[in-house]
């Protein structure tokens, strides 16, 4: 978006310095987001849990048997990858493809691996979780 394009501004009219600093501001202001504080819900989490825990075999149906085996619902293929895209959008996963099966009419499958900051945002919920429960324990019946 150019200073053409704002409303009420005609190019060929000069502006004051201060009126063009201000649009200038306004127009950096609004492209810029500022850094959002991440929050994860408990499917998040649990899918970020089990591919820490899965390592290497961490592969989308793979990760799908063990969050239904451990939250005791049976989660479809859809959830688990949307979720999966979600935490890899954020950076909190990364994927990649491995060589088919050596199998007749083998499939590559998609990996998962857990990033940096992934296991950095399990680590937080992990501490906010304890904090959680040790405030639960201190306040009076």
């Amino acid at each position: 978006m150019g200073l053409g394009r704002i409303r009420g501004h005609n190019p060929s009219r000069k502006l004051p310095f201060g009126r063009l600093f201000l649009l200038l501001f306004c127009y950096l202001f609004y492209k810029i987001e500022p850094m959002k504080k991440l929050r994860l819900g408990s499917l998040e989490l649990t899918v970020l849990n089990s591919v820490a825990r899965l390592g290497e075999d961490a592969y989308g149906l793979g990760v799908r048997h063990d969050v239904s085996e451990l939250l005791g619902h049976d989660y479809s293929v859809g959830a688990i990858y949307t979720t999966l895209a979600r935490l890899e959008e954020q950076g909190l996963v990364s994927s990649s493809t491995t060589a088919p099966l050596p199998v007749r009419g083998g499939r590559s499958r998609r990996q998962f691996r857990l990033s940096t900051a992934g296991r950095k945002a399990l680590h937080e919920a992990e501490r906010l979780a304890a904090r959680m429960w040790d405030y639960g324990e201190e306040s009076p019946a």
